[in-house]
């Protein structure tokens, strides 16, 4: 997998453990983790281990993390990446977070095109998909933005806070316009 994607505004680095100070802001605020598919994050330690725990499932080709920066300021402002590869198929769910302040300004959308870009036109490879809680709005349309189709709902497929919580499924396909 290629450890470094770029977009207009943004460059894309595979995490390392020199991003966990900044990405710990992110993952440990509320409003940011609230909808992430992980258990919350209290420390940078455990921060720093999800980030080396990735990045063996990237050496294994299973998933990747980048961490996303403005190309202007070189400053963090979050991440995203494929959660899950499964080669054999051509398919990746994808994931996505970005700092509050930087909510609303098109750099979701714009991170995530570049994850596309990569999959379909540089790898040649066929589906991506996401998996959001009904309660995520804004992760919502930033799908249905960027052409991906509703395919349903998995009923209590994951466990959140102690409960059993309802999954979408989106996907989007190469050769979807």
């Amino acid at each position: 997998m290629q450890s470094e994607l770029k977009s207009k505004r943004l460059i894309l680095i595979q995490s390392d453990v020199s991003h966990a100070s900044d990405l710990f802001s992110f993952w440990t605020d509320p409003e940011v983790s609230k909808f992430m598919n992980m258990e919350s994050l209290s420390t940078q330690d455990e921060v720093i281990d999800m980030i080396e725990f990735t990045n063996q499932l990237a050496a294994l080709n299973q998933s990747i993390r980048y961490t996303v920066f403005l190309k202007e300021s070189n400053q963090i402002i979050g991440s995203c990446g494929f959660n899950y590869i499964d080669f054999g198929n051509e398919r990746a769910e994808i994931g996505y977070d970005l700092g509050k302040e930087y909510w609303g300004k098109g750099f979701a959308f714009e991170a995530v095109s570049a994850l596309m870009n990569y999959w379909f036109h540089e790898l040649g490879l066929n589906r991506l998909e996401a998996r959001v809680v009904p309660e995520n709005l804004r992760s919502i349309r930033l799908l249905n933005n960027l052409g991906f189709h509703f395919e349903g709902i998995l009923r209590q497929s994951e466990k959140s806070n102690g409960g059993f919580i309802d999954v979408m499924v989106y996907s989007r396909l190469k050769t979807d316009r």
